[in-house]
């Protein structure tokens, strides 16, 4: 993330994930959720955010909106964002803290894979909640 004079409706975001990182701490879900059947790390090594405005600054909050891409499918999401404060680190550098929070629908991305439950319902839910916590270092 960019900003201007220190200032947030200045800004632009740009992030970059890699798909084949996703680590949930259980080698069987981690290799699923990089098969076919979801990330499809393979054909689809990452998943980008690019922030095309920003809006509704209030106080230290505000929203990002930009493009969310998953699978080559890309899609306008907004990040409500909140600036959690500034602060110098031990090395002399001055650091910025923001925490963002959005939700998706992960059918919109093309990720419909799912197991239907002997008890009823489904074993995969449709909605995703994703939460960030950046920290920032001036130039």
């Amino acid at each position: 993330m960019r900003t201007a004079d220190g200032d947030p409706a200045k800004g632009t975001a740009e992030i970059e994930i890699d798909a084949a990182s996703i680590d949930t701490r259980e080698s069987e879900r981690d290799a699923h959720l990089k098969s076919a059947d979801f990330f499809d790390v393979e054909k689809f090594p990452t998943l980008t955010f690019r922030s095309t405005r920003i809006a509704g600054v209030k106080g230290d909050s505000f929203s990002l909106l930009g493009d969310l891409t998953i699978h080559d499918v890309t899609r306008e999401v907004a990040l409500d964002v909140r600036s959690e404060g500034t602060g110098k680190d031990p090395w002399g550098g001055e650091r910025t803290a923001f925490s963002a929070k959005t939700s998706i629908r992960r059918s919109d991305f093309g990720l419909t894979w799912n197991q239907a439950l002997e008890t009823g319902g489904l074993l995969v839910g449709d909605d995703i909640r994703i939460s960030l916590d950046v920290e920032l270092l001036k130039n």
